[in-house]
């Protein structure tokens, strides 16, 4: 379905859906937060910080005989990267997957970056795709965008899906991640919402939720909230675009439009019907996301106050 700009009163749906989990699963989560809340506990965030099996099946199933596949270092741990074109000699494009995702769902962008001069530099994230398989979390993904970034130096733009629109952005607020636009496609904004998200759908009482978060504070060292787009997003510079699905069924458009209200100078694009991943190689968005690394105008300006919860300048 085509790409539509949200208007100032956008219509879409509430309802937030998830992967389907086996009722047997709710089940065990839901009883065990009562009889056994430790171990129950323990199985849930091991759980979230793992990505899914079938990121390392469809990324050793994908072809790789049009690209050259090499690898960075990044906190210990070895990254594959996939590089279309020669970074050292053309301007060139960073993209950065989702979730239980991996590098290569790049491929619907390659050909129209290689068209319009750019060379395309794709990972996979720790724990994902080629990688060894891990636990692993925002901040690490982060650090692995930024040391992809460095090996290359600063880039054209950076291309983000999903939860790899929150790594990016926290590598440019740590500055590790160079680069002159960003194009983020369905972002995660909110690190805790993703964690209630996450708990309603495995049936995780939301006590065991908190507890959850305060272990990984004391692992990663920092308030989980600071990792929230909105406490840092107003001190970027660059132009951005945010294109997100008003039906996205995994995280809510809303995180877009967060994105796009609190990242100076950002613009919108709505779409409507294409959710969470048919989003991420859409033609037309694809088309939209060139015409904006060109300097053209797309999506629309967003405004907000305290008296204004949502406007279009």
């Amino acid at each position: 379905m085509s790409p539509t700009t949200v208007s100032a009163s956008p219509q879409k749906s509430t309802t937030v859906r998830s992967f389907r989990v086996p009722r047997a699963v709710r089940w065990a989560f839901a009883a065990g937060g009562w009889l056994m809340p430790g171990t129950t506990l323990r199985r849930a965030s091991r759980l979230f910080a793992t990505p899914l099996a079938h990121s390392h099946r469809r990324a050793w199933e994908a072809d790789v005989s049009d690209c050259r596949v090499g690898q960075v270092e990044s906190g210990g741990r070895t990254l594959t990267t996939y590089t279309w074109g020669d970074p050292a000699a053309q301007p060139w494009v960073l993209f950065t997957h989702g979730w239980s995702s991996f590098g290569l769902r790049c491929r619907p962008w390659v050909e129209p970056l290689r068209q319009a001069g750019y060379a395309v530099v794709s990972f996979d994230l720790p724990g994902h795709g080629r990688n060894e398989p891990a636990q692993t979390n925002l901040v690490e993904c982060a650090g692995a965008v930024a040391a992809v970034a460095r090996w290359h130096g600063p880039a054209a733009a950076v291309l983000a899906h999903s939860m790899g629109g929150g790594a990016a952005a926290l590598a440019i607020r740590d500055g590790g991640l160079q680069a002159g636009r960003a194009v983020l496609v369905a972002p995660a904004a909110d690190v805790l919402a993703a964690g209630h998200r996450f708990g309603r759908m495995v049936g995780l009482r939301e006590p065991l939720v908190e507890r959850m978060f305060r272990q990984f504070e004391r692992q990663l060292g920092v308030p989980v909230a600071s990792l929230s787009v909105h406490a840092y997003l107003p001190r970027f510079g660059m132009p951005a675009l945010v294109v997100h699905d008003l039906e996205d069924d995994e995280v809510p458009w809303e995180e877009g439009e967060r994105y796009a209200r609190l990242w100076p100078g950002a613009r919108l694009l709505s779409t409507r019907g294409l959710g969470h991943h048919r989003i991420a190689g859409d033609p037309e968005v694809i088309a939209a996301a060139l015409r904006f690394l060109r300097g053209e105008p797309v999506g629309e300006r967003v405004v907000s106050s305290p008296n204004l919860p949502f406007g279009i300048a």
